[in-house]
């Protein structure tokens, strides 16, 4: 067998991120609910016979660095054979947040297994108390929806799981462009099995790996060894919990280090330990080399560490919906302040409204840090979210709501020698009788600057001008006005 030469390294690895594309965009124009089709709250990835990632679509930072667990899961689960579609969501065996469902695919030619195609997507409502599933105040992940360990997924599966949901048809919809997408990274798997041969795949996905990983330690041994810190706080309902990092750096290894972080809580904000490792791949990547293939590989020089019982490595039954989508943002701040970034909004704005009719959720954009070099941009989706907005025409075609005001928060944004970027405002007026869910950070404390910036303004939630808590939960009467203000990024450098 002949070992893949360069050229025909950077071929296979563009066609294993063509495929996670292709998957994607057959996610995303399947799918009925606004949530994945307009939004793109969707992931895709391909993985080898072990279980390794060795390619993802440039999707949710969240997902993908928890997604590996989820084919573990699946592994460990289904019987050597298996070649039928799997479904979980269980954050405990291989999920981040219940409304996060993963699907997962083994491929198979000529019966020998030679990969995996996977997806997730945040579908918009997976039963439980509060409509689109993502409760302020859930205590147990019973609470926060239907809990599915890993299981094959066929016809009657679905209908049965979707029983369980709001709008089940919507939900049907979604799960069959999940197994659609997954169809369609099987067959480019199966098609690049063809071309080169089970083996010579095999050995290419290896050297896709290895290649990841020569890169990520050549960026960390540019680092200076040592150890930096950094301390932080989420805005719980009881007041702060403190999270700590200690990132050291030796030659062409990371260790990262959230020992003294607050134990986990009888809230939301906890973390499953895949989505406090996926956080920390994120923020890696992007102290790095953004351009180095997104795969295991880069991970490997990576030693993520948070004690079992933490908020950052919580045990089940705790409740996890905010620890997705909350914490994981202020794990990736974590880590960016210890290398001296300015931080940006921190907090992904999480909305949820519905009633029995509807369910909808959206995450807002705002402020991204500022760098040595550049300001940083306005109105974007920063760190562990990159979704879309939801555009207003669709909203207000879709939803009992109407958009009042949209648009950038002027001068949100920390001062310095590059400012950071500007939040935005987001007012929304009930149609009809429903209730809404936040989970806000960056409420209480502004993303702070780096090297002598200021930070970023604070946001805020108000109904009809009375300011709410960063994680509030009630309902809105036809007239009412929900207003959302995103915060700012912080500012680098001194601003005189």
């Amino acid at each position: 067998m002949t070992a893949l030469d360069a050229i025909d390294l950077q071929v296979l690895t563009g066609a294993l991120r063509a495929a996670c594309d292709e998957m994607g965009a057959v996610l995303v124009r399947s799918a009925h609910s606004a949530n994945i089709k307009e939004r793109r709250d969707c992931s895709t990835a391909l993985f080898d016979a072990d279980g390794q990632m060795v390619m993802q679509a440039e999707h949710i930072p969240v997902h993908l660095g928890a997604m590996p667990d989820a084919v573990a899961a699946v592994l460990e689960a289904a019987p050597p054979d298996a070649d039928e579609d799997w479904i979980l969501n269980d954050p405990y065996r291989g999920g981040t947040h219940l409304p996060d469902i993963t699907v997962v695919t083994p491929v198979r030619v000529d019966g020998t297994l030679v990969g995996f195609a996977a997806s997730r997507a945040h579908h918009a409502d997976v039963g439980g108390r509060a409509p689109g599933s993502m409760p302020a105040d859930s205590t147990t992940l019973a609470e926060e929806g239907v809990v599915i360990s890993p299981r094959p997924l066929d016809e009657a599966t679905i209908d049965e799981l979707v029983a369980q949901m709001r709008q089940p048809d919507q939900r049907r919809a979604d799960l069959r462009a999940q197994r659609a997408a997954n169809r369609a990274g099987a067959q480019r798997l199966r098609e690049l099995a063809d071309r080169l041969g089970p083996d010579r795949l095999r050995a290419g996905t290896d050297a896709v790996l290895d290649y990841a990983e020569r890169r990520t330690r050549a960026c960390l041994a540019a680092l200076q060894d040592g150890t930096r810190t950094a301390v932080d706080v989420l805005e719980a309902g009881e007041g702060d919990l403190e999270l700590r990092l200690a990132a050291t750096v030796d030659g062409d290894r990371l260790v990262l280090d959230f020992t003294g972080s607050a134990p986990q809580h009888d809230g939301n904000l906890n973390c499953p330990p895949s989505v406090t490792r996926s956080a920390a791949y994120f923020a890696v990547r992007v102290l790095t080399d953004p351009d180095v293939p997104p795969n295991a590989g880069a991970h490997r020089a990576i030693e993520v560490i948070a004690p079992e019982g933490s908020l950052l490595h919580a045990t089940p039954p705790h409740a996890v919906v905010g620890g997705n989508v909350e914490t994981s943002s202020r794990v990736a701040d974590l880590v960016l302040a210890a290398f001296g970034r300015a931080l940006g909004q921190g907090t992904m704005n999480n909305l949820t409204l519905g009633n029995d009719d509807f369910t909808y959720y959206e995450t807002l954009g705002g402020g991204q840090g500022a760098c040595p070099d550049a300001p940083g941009p306005s109105g974007v989706h920063v760190a562990m979210s990159n979704t879309l907005n939801t555009p207003v025409e669709a909203l207000e075609l879709e939803f009992p709501l109407r958009v009042v005001r949209y648009a950038l928060r002027r001068g949100s944004g920390g001062a310095g020698a590059q400012p950071g970027g500007d939040g935005v405002v987001r007012e929304l007026e009930a149609l009809a009788p429903m209730k809404y869910s936040l989970l806000t950070e960056r409420r209480r404390h502004a993303p702070p600057g780096a090297a002598g910036g200021e930070p970023g303004e604070r946001g805020r939630n108000l109904i009809d001008g009375a300011e709410l808590a960063p994680k509030a939960t009630g309902t809105l009467r036809p007239g009412q006005r929900l207003r959302i203000e995103t915060p700012g990024g912080g500012g680098h450098g001194d601003p005189r």
